[in-house]
């Protein structure tokens, strides 16, 4: 007999952290090696600090098979990214894989066997859509994408297991950034101190309100000499940290 399957995590809850610090990191497609060297110019210590990803950890750069080294970490967290949901869909049937592969830049996907494609489906299909962490500041929150314009986060929180709408605009939405690149102003995230997102690149880490962008194209540095990987430390202060890709 086959356990009966989990439900899945929608949001996830981070103590505060008592002993060391918290930091947010930007869209990681793959480009893990750039991770190794930030975490050792930050002298990131395992048994006390913790990093928490705004998901997309996988496809475009030459590393994503490491995914699972990372995600079996206890001081490492994610959310769920649109880029983890396609390689769910593809599982599922609901996404041809082929599209995927050559759209979403999923190469390594061809080179895993059977085994492992379901060891990272099984890890994926637990990771949240949502984190939050309590920080010195205030509460933090963790979204891929974007929580839409006139939403406070608990009423996000909320509805996202009951509201498909909403699961899809957590992992794909871009409304109000390009808003923002336009220049239109936009409303705070009522409920927390700082919203994290990544999924769209910009040049720099940018807050607008209390919405902070960071998602600065590390996998793009073939086209993008300046691009970079962007740390946010959210705990016990706020900096921003940017490493060159290459």
């Amino acid at each position: 007999m086959h356990a009966a399957a989990q439900p899945p995590e929608y949001h996830r809850f981070l103590a505060r952290n008592a002993t060391g610090r918290d930091f947010c990191v930007g869209d990681l497609h793959g480009m893990f090696h750039v991770l190794d060297d930030a975490l050792d110019s930050l002298g990131f210590d395992p048994a006390c600090d913790r990093l928490i990803s705004v998901g997309d950890l996988i496809d475009r750069g030459p590393e994503s098979p490491r995914v699972l080294e990372f995600l079996a970490q206890p001081w490492f967290h994610a959310v769920r990214g649109n880029h983890e949901a396609m390689l769910l869909d593809v599982v599922s049937g609901d996404e041809d894989e082929m599209s995927w592969v050559e759209r979403g830049g999923a190469d390594w996907w061809l080179m895993i066997n059977a085994q492992e494609r379901t060891a990272y489906s099984d890890v994926f299909s637990r990771l949240p859509y949502t984190l939050e962490l309590d920080t010195a500041a205030g509460r933090v929150g963790v979204v891929h994408a974007d929580v839409p314009v006139g939403y406070g986060w608990g009423e996000f929180v909320a509805q996202l297991p009951h509201d498909n709408n909403l699961r899809e605009h957590a992992l794909w939405a871009r409304l109000r950034i390009n808003s923002i690149q336009r220049g239109a102003s936009t409303q705070p995230v009522d409920g927390l101190h700082l919203l994290v997102v990544g999924h769209t690149p910009v040049a720099a880490a940018t807050r607008v309100q209390n919405i902070y962008y960071i998602d600065t194209g590390a996998a793009y540095v073939q086209d993008y000499p300046e691009a970079t990987l962007t740390l946010l430390q959210v705990h016990p202060q706020q900096v921003v940290h940017r490493f060159p890709a290459r």
